[in-house]
């Protein structure tokens, strides 16, 4: 069953005086607990994509079905989590974890049921009192993950949740991000530059051309879980999807060299 559906999605953006066409045409069906992995060239349009799903921009033609009906503004069935975890620094971790419940109007004994699973799950149990502040950064993004998961989103938007963060850091949270998925069947969808980390959660990868960008081809990816970066049965999705990305890559720098000239 579809749960989410992009229908040709067209968007401008204005430079220097011009009309930019950053989106041309995005087409994306996305299955109900699906895990897409959207990668492209830089600059291509991804989180663009991304921001008009959660509502945050508004496509210049084309429409997103969410469960079959247009969606127009944001809403808490689709909640995003940014490459920096927007979190309340002032807050400590348990209620930054809650605010979205709170503002919801849940009674405060429910919040701390809901949100105390949600800890646990993302290891933060130890540090529900501690100030975000406090943390480092792979731990702000697990609040900011366990925040988005507490108001039980029909779809989540993840926008390089893991690009600052240090291997180890990320490698970890990529297993766990698959185990995440596999308990709360969550339909994700998840932009990275990181082709390693595409085929490690994706059950589905979008590739995008270069700006104007559409869908140039998506690759499912068939191999057990949970997966790692070393796993050698990955190496031949990662090599088709490099294969895919070189050229639109290239044709990023000969733009780039055109503009230089």
């Amino acid at each position: 069953m579809s749960k989410l559906e992009a229908k040709n999605i067209v968007k401008y953006f204005n430079h220097d005086g011009h009309k930019l066409k950053a989106l041309d045409g995005i087409n994306l069906n996305v299955s109900d607990g699906e895990f897409v992995c959207l990668v492209g060239p830089s600059g291509c349009g991804k989180s663009t994509f991304l921001r008009i799903v959660a509502g945050l921009e508004i496509p210049d033609n084309g429409e997103i079905l969410f469960d079959g009906k247009p969606i127009e503004n944001t809403d808490p069935d689709r909640i995003m989590v940014f490459q920096e975890g927007a979190l309340f620094p002032w807050l400590k971790v348990s209620d930054n974890v809650e605010f979205g419940l709170k503002m919801a109007g849940i009674p405060k004994n429910e919040r701390t049921e809901i949100s105390r699973r949600y800890l646990d799950m993302m290891q933060l149990t130890k540090f529900a009192d501690s100030y975000t502040y406090q943390l480092s950064t792979g731990m702000k993004q697990r609040v900011a993950i366990a925040r988005a998961l507490v108001m039980d989103p029909g779809v989540l938007l993840m926008d390089e949740p893991f690009a600052a963060l240090d291997t180890q850091t990320r490698n970890l949270l990529l297993v766990e991000m698959q185990l995440i998925w596999k308990v709360t069947k969550k339909t994700i969808l998840f932009v990275t530059h990181n082709v390693a980390e595409a085929t490690v959660l994706g059950t589905k990868v979008a590739i995008f051309k270069n700006r104007p960008s559409s869908i140039k081809k998506e690759i499912t990816i068939d191999c057990s879980r949970p997966r790692h970066v070393e796993d050698q049965n990955l190496f031949k999705y990662h090599q088709q999807i490099l294969n895919e990305l070189k050229p639109e890559v290239n044709r990023d720098n000969h733009i780039e060299e055109k503009y230089h000239h």
